[in-house]
């Protein structure tokens, strides 16, 4: 902070205190008798007493530290006394017991608190703990989690809240807290703890329990009971200053709109030495930029300042693509203004430095090669390769458990290992180049795992090779196996996926098992012992010698989803008793979905191989799973509406409980119930600012139709998920009676390439099994297609290339309003999938 800051909040803190303070002579007063002492105390006015006869040596440490405290306790209309006890006293206060051993704390003539004198060990603990016992009804104490849940309770709608950790009392921290109160506790409610087990409750997964904290929890804003109390870190030591600081900061207004030269504006932000960011708006987007002023703000408070700038009511004599600028707190630096995409560059912006010089560096660059850019459409790559490449173009891949493949040595390599991976790839490739990398995570995490040889081959050096191995396209991956045909990978390029298909490639598909110890271990995930230490769904198809039209196709099925799903036969004569026991009889399959978990009975009431592969693909699908960019192929085959809820983090217990019932209905089979969290996958945001432009409050459910209608509805946010409320909501919407938040636009967005045409690739490893039928294999029975609410009835189609971030009617992201340039950026970038 600058020296300014610094200046003017030593400035208002002497001023708050003097306004607070009780005039008299500072020190420890003179050394009144009992008698004397109790008949000149005033009403209300507190005094912080100790009784002594004489002075032993022993007593001289604390006798200093207390006349040390008297001078800042006077500030608080505190005074100190030293009370001289006559030999022949031996009252209360003047007896052997409690000479010295203890201090009294008067409220006029009422005793407040007794204070032994070895809790009394600095002034930091002399004032904490008497300013503590003083503001006893001001700052709360609390204890668990439910306490603290019961005060924002109380507090939601009326008043915000001052939530202060301190991992004992008597400390600077506490002293500093209780200083604090003193002065806001007629605006804020503060409430304490030294309980670490409430550390977590407010969020933090890894707490320093030996560290103070300090949170500001805006309960005032927060008018419906179900909505949480958003919270503020103190993120700087916790003292008095800082407190005071970050108190001012947080009473400022989430966002100032400016009328005037942006030279001349001053704010509390810039005044306590930090950055002003200015949202440049303009009055045709006006509402899209106040929420987007908003969502920045709420992510920068207490880190820096948000205005809201129009450009209408200003003259400003600078680009009018530019869309942000930043104002520092240190005189003689111009406001600099700059061209932003999107909100997460701004809070980069403020909380890098460094990143001012290189935007202004990159639009100069860009100003001379958009020209040229333009001409070079024909080679459109994907964003999110081409910056990863990019990024980290300089970094050396760990390639050492990865064997380069030559003419030479590529058959020999194959003939001399159990089997081998080959990656086919071309150097100059970018999504070679990011599979590479992923390859290098594979070929760590298999380190060791025996019969397994992870190996590449560099198609722009050995094209002869690849073209031998019948390689169209890059990149491939292919397993060779001794005395087998070569298998080629046709899922995600995820180091997840590609571990996971090369460790189930190593089993047969499906593994015939032979005795019921077997089946059950198997069951158990710990059979065989080569995926024992990998967690995969189980599925075991059971079999009686009558069933052998269901066990074949059972087999070729397996044959077909090798490497993608672990697949387990038991046909022995006890197959019978094993069936009953999970309450299904041959031919049934027997599903876990991870260990620890129940096994789950399917009867097989179709025997051919495409209902078969596509029933096994069913019902291995999570019944709430959470939707990540590698597994939302698998969801959108199924042609269904998603009813799916966007958190920012792990889903709580109750929300996980209540969505859970939800697909467990045959009813409620018509559509997606899913989950996504955008710590995890953070293209969740880009979804949300397409559908809404700004992120809304989160949790949010929404129900989403990317197949029928495109519309978009947003789950009532004043009511609890639960159950009844989630289905009463869907109710309302099939008789169209809610109003959709938004509607997708029909266009059909492809992939720029083949090669990232994942849903096709999905579709042509399996030409002749129709994955895209609405209703469900096995025993389902058949049913008339579901309504669909804000559509007509659901009908077969082929899924589109169309993502959940579809184009909405209202404006796109947060800041492409108030630069033209943006929008035509936004456009280009629509030419695929955002997925």
């Amino acid at each position: 902070m600058s020296d300014r800051g610094d200046s003017c909040v030593s400035s208002l803190v002497f001023l708050l205190f003097c306004a607070s303070s009780i005039l008299g002579s500072a020190g420890l007063l003179q050394e009144p008798s009992p008698q004397r002492y109790f008949s000149a105390l005033e009403a209300g006015r507190a005094s912080l007493a100790f009784f002594t006869p004489q002075v032993s040596p022993g007593a001289q440490p604390f006798l200093e530290q207390i006349e040390s405290s008297a001078e800042v306790l006077q500030d608080y209309g505190i005074s100190v006394v030293k009370v001289n006890c006559p030999k022949e006293d031996v009252s209360r206060y003047c007896g052997k017991e409690n000479a010295l051993r203890k201090a009294y704390l008067f409220r006029g003539n009422i005793l407040i608190r007794e204070f032994p004198t070895d809790a009394l060990f600095d002034v930091n603990s002399i004032v904490a703990n008497v300013l503590f016992a003083l503001l006893f009804n001001e700052v709360k104490y609390v204890e668990t989690v439910a306490d603290l849940q019961n005060m924002e309770n109380v507090l939601k709608g009326k008043s915000n809240m001052v939530f202060a950790y301190v991992p004992a009392t008597g400390t600077a921290e506490h002293r500093a807290v209780m200083e604090a109160a003193f002065v806001y506790g007629t605006i804020h409610q503060f409430v304490l703890t030294t309980e670490a087990a409430l550390l977590k409750a407010t969020g933090d997964d890894d707490p320093d329990e030996s560290s103070a904290w300090l949170l500001f929890c805006h309960c005032q804003r927060a008018t419906d009971p179900a909505q949480p109390c958003r919270r503020t870190a103190l993120g700087h030591p916790l003292t008095l200053l800082n407190i005071h600081r970050h108190l001012k900061l947080m009473g400022a207004p989430l966002v100032t709109e400016v009328a005037e030269d942006p030279e001349k504006v001053s704010t509390v932000h810039l005044q306590l030495g930090l950055p002003l960011v200015f949202i440049l708006s303009q009055k045709e987007t006006y509402e899209a930029d106040r929420r987007t002023a908003e969502f920045v703000a709420w992510q920068l408070l207490g880190k820096a300042g948000v205005a809201l700038l129009s450009r209408d009511l200003v003259d400003l004599n600078v680009l009018h693509r530019s869309n942000v600028a930043l104002k520092t707190p240190d005189e003689g630096i111009p406001i600099q203004y700059l061209v932003l995409e999107d909100t997460d560059e701004v809070i980069t912006l403020v909380e890098d430095k460094n990143k001012v010089k290189q935007i202004q560096e990159e639009e100069e660059e860009e100003e001379e090669d958009e020209d040229e850019k333009e001409n070079n459409n024909q080679d459109i790559q994907d964003d999110q390769v081409v910056e990863a490449i990019s990024r980290d173009k300089k970094r050396e891949l760990p390639l050492e458990q990865v064997l380069v493949l030559t003419e030479e040595t590529f058959h020999s390599s194959l003939s001399g290992s159990p089997r081998t991976v080959v990656l086919f790839y071309a150097s100059w490739e970018a999504v070679s180049l990011v599979v590479l990398r992923s390859y290098s995570e594979v070929a760590h995490h298999l380190k060791g795992t025996p019969g397994v040889l992870l190996s590449r081959v560099n198609c722009w050096d050995w094209p002869g090779i690849c073209t031998q191995e019948n390689v169209t396209q890059f990149p491939t991956i292919k397993i060779y196996q001794k005395g087998e045909q070569s298998v080629t990978y046709d899922g995600m390029w995820g180091t997840e996926e590609l571990t996971s298909f090369i460790l189930l490639s190593r089993v047969s598909c499906p593994l015939k098992l032979a005795t019921m110890e077997e089946a059950e271990g198997y069951l158990r995930g710990e059979f065989p012992s080569e995926l024992s230490s990998h967690h995969h769904p189980s599925l075991l198809g059971v079999f009686s010698t009558a069933t052998s039209e269901a066990r074949e196709a059972f087999e070729e099925a397996g044959n077909i989803l090798s490497g993608h799903v672990k697949m387990g036969m038991y046909l022995e004569d006890d197959a019978l008793a094993l069936s009953h026991k999970y309450s299904v009889s041959p031919p049934a399959l027997l599903l876990t979905r991870s260990r620890g978990q129940s096994v789950e009975g399917i009867t097989l009431s179709k025997q051919s191989v495409q209902d078969m592969v596509q029933m096994i693909r069913y019902e291995l699908l999570d019944i709430f799973p959470e939707i990540t960019v590698q597994n939302l192929p698998r969801y959108l085959q199924l042609t269904k509406p998603f009813l799916i809820l966007f958190t920012d983090g792990d889903i709580s217990q109750v929300e996980s409980k209540e969505m859970l019932k939800l697909p467990k209905g045959s009813p409620q089979q018509a559509f997606v119930a899913c989950w996504l969290n955008l710590k995890k996958t953070p293209v969740g945001y880009g979804i949300l600012r397409t559908y809404f432009a700004t992120v809304p409050s989160l949790p949010v459910l929404l129900w989403v139709n990317l197949h029928v209608g495109g519309q978009v509805f947003k789950f009532p946010p004043e009511q609890s998920i639960t159950e009844v409320n989630i289905l009463s909501w869907l109710e309302k919407l099939q008789a169209g009676l809610e109003t959709p938040s938004s509607t997708l636009s029909e266009e059909d967005w492809k992939p720029p390439l083949p090669a990232y045409d994942f849903l096709q690739m999905m579709d042509t490893a399996m030409p002749e099994l129709p994955l895209h039928s609405s209703h469900h294999p096995g025993d389902m029975p058949a049913q008339q297609p579901p309504k669909i609410p804000g559509g007509d009835t659901a009908v077969q189609e082929e899924p589109s290339q169309q993502t959940m971030s579809g184009k909405v009617g209202s404006p796109g992201r947060d800041l492409c309003g108030t630069a033209p340039r943006m929008a035509a950026r936004e456009k280009q970038g629509k030419r695929h999938s955002e997925l």
